[in-house]
């Protein structure tokens, strides 16, 4: 087995362990906040808090990772200290503490996936690898650990710290094992972040990007509790996940060929159309058991969006900017997009139900899909 097959198995775990923590937190810190007896709105503004930090966060630690000697060496200072604030988690129910150690947790946190994506495509970009298979050992990890901690958190609420924690910290020991990849700013005239948008096209795409996941944004925050809602407990929450995230393996072994033939624009487009549709389903079904199947849709929503948006960016950005390219393609459209999907969907949501919400994203993506159909294939085309 040679060196290069080696350290691409040690991608592949680095994701199926780093994708665990995903699951555990996106998944089951609403529903904490539910159990602790917080209305929608405040678990709203909890859960938005995190993106409003990674405004500031995300392009502090991409500009950071440029200009290091080392992109490894600031994610595992990310980890580290997303540990030491996870463990600070459980220790008070009061409102304002949950603020402050949600803030400082996502401060670091919240840059790990998008300086994990950077290091992984750029060194398999150079080695000729296939990202595929490597995001597809996450997606894989997400579903198990789902299933996982649902049946924790169905028996101990707070052992989504603890698991959290142990996850965080395997991580950071897995990047002791993979390649150094250099910040190709060190040493070397700076480069401004602002420059990104001086590509019109990515801009487009970072625009269509933010508008979909407004709706996921929702969907993350606030489908846990409707789920419960509707007649689901927490073990069978976690096997819905565990569902949505398998779903993600079949574009993930074909994401290439599929890009290669309809392009990352087509990728996008069919994306929102899925989204309408899920989101629709979810609106008239009452029953969680009914809900489970249609989760099977997120395999083309999420991942479609989050993969494309990757592998462009990684592809069209000059290399001084990659780590920043993808930060801020991280911080906008699943940090912003998430705060406006979080927050004011739970004000929405108090007002007229999440049901209705969900009609309204529907109705939301449709619309997106269509205007942005046009906008590529009419004005500016493939």
């Amino acid at each position: 087995m040679g060196y290069a097959t080696i350290i691409y198995y040690f991608f592949i775990i680095f994701y199926a362990v780093f994708f665990m923590g995903g699951a555990i937190y996106g998944t089951f810190v609403p529903v904490y906040l539910d159990y602790i007896g917080y209305s929608k709105s405040e678990i709203g503004i909890l859960m938005s808090l995190g993106p409003f930090v990674a405004i500031i966060a995300q392009p502090f630690w991409g500009i950071t990772s440029d200009r290091a000697r080392s992109k490894n060496f600031v994610l595992q200072i990310l980890f580290l200290a997303s540990i030491f604030t996870m463990a600070l988690f459980p220790l008070s129910r009061n409102f304002y503490y949950l603020i402050a150690v949600i803030t400082l947790f996502t401060f670091f946190q919240t840059s790990t996936g998008p300086i994990s994506d950077a290091i992984t495509l750029e060194y398999l970009s150079e080695t000729n690898q296939k990202f595929g298979p490597i995001r597809m050992a996450g997606t894989i990890g997400y579903a198990v650990m789902s299933v996982i901690a649902g049946w924790f958190v169905q028996r101990y609420i707070g052992s989504i710290f603890i698991l959290n924690i142990v996850v965080l910290f395997l991580a950071f020991m897995i990047v002791f094992k993979l390649p150094v990849v250099k910040g190709h700013q060190f040493g070397k005239e700076k480069v401004s972040i602002w420059k990104l948008f001086s590509d019109k096209n990515l801009v487009l795409l970072m625009v269509f990007n933010f508008l979909v996941q407004i709706t996921l944004g929702f969907y993350y925050t606030y489908f846990p509790i409707y789920f419960r809602q509707i007649g689901g407990n927490n073990e069978l929450l976690g096997w819905a996940y565990f569902i949505s995230a398998m779903s993600e393996i079949p574009f993930l072994l074909y994401a290439d060929k599929i890009l290669e033939k309809i392009g990352t624009r087509g990728a996008l487009i069919g994306a929102s159309f899925v989204a309408a549709i899920r989101w629709l389903i979810i609106s008239l079904f009452q029953n969680a058991y009914l809900v489970l199947p249609f989760q099977l849709l997120h395999g083309l929503i999420f991942i479609v969006l989050y993969y494309s948006m990757a592998t462009y960016i990684n592809q069209e950005v000059p290399k001084e900017l990659r780590a920043s390219g993808q930060t801020m393609n991280n911080l906008i459209g699943m940090g912003i997009s998430r705060i406006v999907g979080s927050l004011l969907g739970g004000f929405l949501s108090d007002a007229y139900g999440i049901k209705a919400v969900f009609f309204y994203n529907s109705l939301l993506a449709f619309a997106i899909g269509l205007i942005f159909g046009y906008i590529f294939f009419r004005k500016i085309g493939r």
